[in-house]
């Protein structure tokens, strides 16, 4: 399926599985004319031009902003005040400024700063993701019957807002605002606690040298496994959004220590009741999701078993 496109020109700034999947998905719809794009490392950028990711990839972030009528910030969160402060000097009056990170209050205050008059800033967050990263990660499909939040800031021009917001239902998603401070709460607890829970329940299985390292790998079940798939994301990233979403995700860790301490005096008491009838509401928001149409009920997690 294709129209006419919703841009002229997207530049992307950082080519990893976010822009690439939004350039295979912008492509695939017909939704841009033509996507630059740039990486800081030059290994990236020859990479990217090897698979022919973008239709042109650029030396440097200046020359790929250029007559660009929407640009992208795919870089990690600690990084976007920089490269705005980089960029803005190249924007054309009327262009859109939008991002994909999964922190948005301070983001807007690290970038919004450093705009020029005339340029229209829509934050957005794709609800989607994989435990890969790098330029050769992404595919068109990634956004499909997912979210993408468009958090607009103040005096956010409507046209430009609702010009984003359709880029992102074009690309297969589906879309809702939201401001920022909401925003970095819900997701500290859809994903930002949940990553480090992970991270941390890996780290003590790495420490528990009464388990074998072959015993951890060779028996991982279901439970485990996930953890592990969901603390193989991007290192910087995560450091980034910890650092900068620091008030929420405390608030998240500081509700589930709670809760976990009452999960530890149930199993010490023996209090079933307790255990049951939590596990019961626990399993309902599972249920949610799955008919939310946010992932699947099929068994092993819906994976695709390789013969």
């Amino acid at each position: 399926m294709s129209g006419a496109p919703i841009y002229n020109r997207v530049a992307l700034i950082g080519l990893g599985l976010i822009a690439s999947s939004m350039f295979w998905a912008m492509k695939r719809h017909g939704l841009a004319g033509e996507v630059t794009g740039f990486a800081r490392s030059e290994a990236t950028r020859a990479t990217a031009r090897e698979i022919g990711l973008c239709d042109r990839v650029c030396d440097s972030a200046i020359e790929a902003v250029e007559g660009a009528d929407l640009v992208v910030l795919c870089v990690p969160v600690g990084a976007m005040g920089e490269v705005a402060a980089e960029i803005a000097p190249a924007l054309q009056p009327g262009a859109t400024v939008s991002d994909v990170g999964s922190v948005k209050k301070a983001v807007i205050e690290a970038v919004g700063p450093h705009l020029p008059e005339g340029v229209h800033f829509v934050p957005a967050h794709p609800l989607a993701g994989t435990e890969h990263s790098g330029p050769t990660s992404g595919f068109a499909e990634l956004f499909e019957n997912r979210w993408s939040l468009i958090v607009p800031v103040e005096g956010s021009d409507r046209a430009a807002v609702e010009r984003v917001e359709q880029l992102w239902q074009g690309m297969g998603a589906l879309t809702d605002e939201m401001d920022a401070e909401h925003h970095d709460l819900v997701l500290a607890v859809t994903s930002h606690a949940p990553h480090l829970i992970a991270y941390t329940m890996v780290g003590v299985a790495d420490d528990l040298r009464r388990v074998t390292d072959s015993e951890v790998i060779k028996y991982s079940a279901a439970g485990f496994r996930d953890f592990t798939r969901i603390a193989a994301s991007d290192p910087t990233m995560w450091r980034d959004v910890f650092l900068t979403n620091k008030d929420a995700t405390l608030e998240i860790l500081g509700r589930f220590t709670e809760e976990l301490f009452a999960l530890q005096r149930a199993i010490r008491t023996g209090d079933g009741d307790h255990l049951f009838d939590y596990f019961t509401r626990t399993r309902a928001i599972r249920r949610g999701i799955i008919e939310a149409g946010q992932d699947t009920d099929a068994p092993d997690f819906g994976r695709v078993k390789k013969g």
